[in-house]
């Protein structure tokens, strides 16, 4: 019979992705056929299954830390932020419509249930764990009667639950305890165990709120988490963004300046990851067009609103900043929607991102983007072009536009479609590179964990700036070792011979 283990938080960004991916990764490594599951995810980081469908980018990642590929049913309801007061609802992978989320929550709940118990049996016959990650907090009470990503699904797979909370943050025990005095009794019940999460120090300073809580809940706390630097795991939504790792300022004593442009409805700004494996590269978010001034490299990543955020670069002075940046030679790389901003002009004739109906583009490049309703979602693989010809190459898109250049352009590779019917299609042009070489568009996410591919991008800079040249970091190895890490931390300071009792043995 499969188990399942439900991870759960007293708020948004308490770190329970990062639990359930630990635990994904524990049960794994011990022998166990695991799969993780999120019944209703809001993110714009996505990635896309083998099947050609569209999930939560945590679920990705945490089928990664356990060793298999990512599915729709690990995601079967996914929201996408539109930027105004909407979202695009994507159903088992497969977009059905923008709604308000007034209409989200009163509407066609049922259609959204079913589907969310039909991905979950589909997991159930097939591995032995299923980890569940909520949702936000389960005792949000406006919404609660509403709410399908915590406690409903909690009781449809019989799941225990762990409630993880932040005591960076301040307030845990007023968290927890509040929290947990608002699930109903039924609810409550399944609760079997507390974690105390992002514990800067040593964590045994925390024992005497340990007994405390244990005392005034009943429920065991299962461990004292410590707060870990530099995960190298990837994160789920634009919270992170607020973090250490992403917010750090320009430094101009590095030898590269790796500046991302920090567009309000940013989606999959995880492809920028692998920068920070480079040891003379300091990748940051940027504050003001001013922290683009002595960049090296300058990133335009993914939207979810490309026209809304192409209008924000020229009201706050940010076109101004990335064209001169391009004119004193740094290298641009737009990803996605950042792709589409390079061109002359960006139309959405239905309206289907915004009502800003066309927006003039950065001009970097001779072509027109049109906004449609179809969203094109693949895995793609294929070779490099041009100076990096032959370099393998894979990774995915997630657009509903669609770029026509108006003369030839130099692509920067030549993809095809990747089917899990095992399907080969023939090879197409991909994005632009401009004739200097310096500025390239693309819609591949993860184009940079191409390890060859980056390191032949950068060292034409190195080379350029008279600095060493640098060998090729594995970016997969790097994730292994990054959930092998996260596992060996979680497994030290968490209680697994009660976790294990907690699964298996319903007490």
């Amino acid at each position: 019979m499969t188990r399942g283990i439900m991870v759960v938080g007293t708020a948004s960004n308490v770190g329970k992705s990062i639990v359930a991916t630990a635990l994904c990764r524990i049960l794994t490594q011990d022998g166990y056929k695991v799969a993780p599951f999120k019944s209703q995810n809001m993110s714009l980081n996505s990635a896309v299954t083998p099947s050609g469908r569209e999930i939560g980018r945590a679920q990705a990642v945490q089928a990664e830390a356990c060793g298999i590929l990512p599915s729709e049913h690990m995601n079967p309801v996914l929201l996408k932020p539109t930027g105004d007061m909407k979202s695009q609802v994507v159903l088992q992978g497969r977009p059905v419509g923008t709604r308000s989320a007034k209409d989200y929550f009163y509407d066609k709940k049922n259609e959204l249930w079913q589907a969310v118990e039909e991905s979950y049996q589909y997991l159930a016959e097939r591995y032995e764990v299923v980890v569940i990650e909520g949702a936000g907090s389960p005792v949000e009470m406006n919404l609660k009667t509403r709410d399908i990503a915590n406690m409903k699904t909690a009781r449809m797979a019989d799941a225990c639950v762990i409630l993880v909370a932040d005591i960076d943050r301040g307030g845990v025990f007023a968290s927890v305890v509040g929290t947990l005095q608002l699930l109903p009794p039924e609810e409550r019940a399944l609760v079997k165990g507390i974690v105390i999460n992002k514990f800067r120090g040593e964590t045994s300073l925390f024992e005497e709120g340990r007994t405390w809580l244990e005392s005034y809940t009943g429920t065991p706390v299962l461990g004292v988490l410590p707060y870990i630097q530099n995960l190298g795991v990837d994160e789920e939504d634009s919270v992170s963004l607020s973090s250490e790792r992403y917010r750090s300022s320009p430094q101009r004593e590095s030898n590269i300046a790796a500046a991302v442009v920090p567009l309000p409805h940013i989606a999959n700004f995880t492809d920028i990851d692998p920068l920070f494996l480079e040891p003379d590269v300091h990748a940051y978010f940027c504050t003001r067009p001013d922290d683009l001034a002595d960049a090296d490299v300058v990133v335009l990543p993914g939207t979810k609103s490309t026209l809304l955020d192409l209008d924000w670069l020229h009201k706050n002075g940010w076109s101004e900043a990335v064209l001169r940046a391009v004119e004193r030679g740094a290298r641009l790389l737009g990803i996605c929607g950042g792709f589409q901003m390079l061109g002359t002009r960006v139309v959405d004739p239905m309206h289907v991102e915004s009502e800003l109906y066309s927006g003039i583009g950065l001009g970097v490049f001779d072509a027109t983007t049109a906004i449609q309703s179809d969203k094109y979602t693949k895995l793609v693989q294929g070779k490099f072009a041009g100076a990096f010809e032959g370099i393998p190459v894979e990774g995915y898109e997630i657009h509903m536009g669609t770029t026509q250049f108006h003369r030839q352009q130099t692509p920067l590779a030549f993809t095809r479609p990747v089917y899990d019917s095992g399907d080969v299609a023939s090879p197409v042009e991909e994005g632009c590179v401009s004739a200097d070489g310096k500025v390239i568009g693309t819609y591949l996410h993860g184009v940079l964990h191409n390890d060859t591919f980056r390191v032949a991008w950068l060292n034409a800079l190195r080379r350029e700036k008279g600095l060493p040249l640098q060998a090729a970091h594995d970016s997969r190895a790097h994730r292994a070792e990054a959930f092998d890490r996260l596992a060996t931390t979680v497994r030290t300071h968490l209680d697994m011979d009660r976790l294990y009792d907690i699964l298996f043995a319903g007490n």
